[in-house]
């Protein structure tokens, strides 16, 4: 089943439940305020919201792939890097692979695009399987 073919009542529960994790990986990035909802695609207030009443979120189908996507790009981290604090750090240093052309890879992200998600999600994915990050 597609998001978009998602019952609301399906949806609204994983939103909530989306809602009740990101902000612990908000913390662990150590995320700005504007830069978490970027992340997620909304507007700083509604991110606020969100944060504040999770079961108040109704994430839509753009939302929903962001945070795929951002839960993605943290359990590679996790696995790829199983001490806490450099998993966490990962996005903050900077990279000479490429895609990151000597920046952090949150500089990437910073452009607030999906396809910035996917491709930092499949590098990561990518290392998994090779075996570098």
């Amino acid at each position: 089943m597609s998001i978009a073919q998602m019952s609301q009542d399906r949806r609204q529960e994983m939103s909530a439940a989306a809602m009740r994790t990101y902000p612990n990986i908000v913390r662990d990035w150590q995320l700005k305020e504007r830069e978490a909802a970027m992340l997620l695609g909304v507007p700083e207030a509604t991110w606020r919201r969100w944060k504040q009443s999770p079961e108040r979120a109704r994430l839509d189908s753009n939302q929903m792939e962001r945070m795929s996507l951002i839960l993605g790009i943290y359990k590679a981290l996790q696995i790829l890097l199983p001490r806490s604090d450099a998993a966490d750090s990962w996005l903050r240093r900077p990279n000479r692979h490429p895609l990151f052309s000597g920046q952090a890879p949150l500089a990437r992200l910073r452009s607030g695009l999906v396809s910035d998600l996917y491709v930092v999600r499949q590098y990561l994915d990518e290392s998994r399987g090779a075996g570098h990050a």
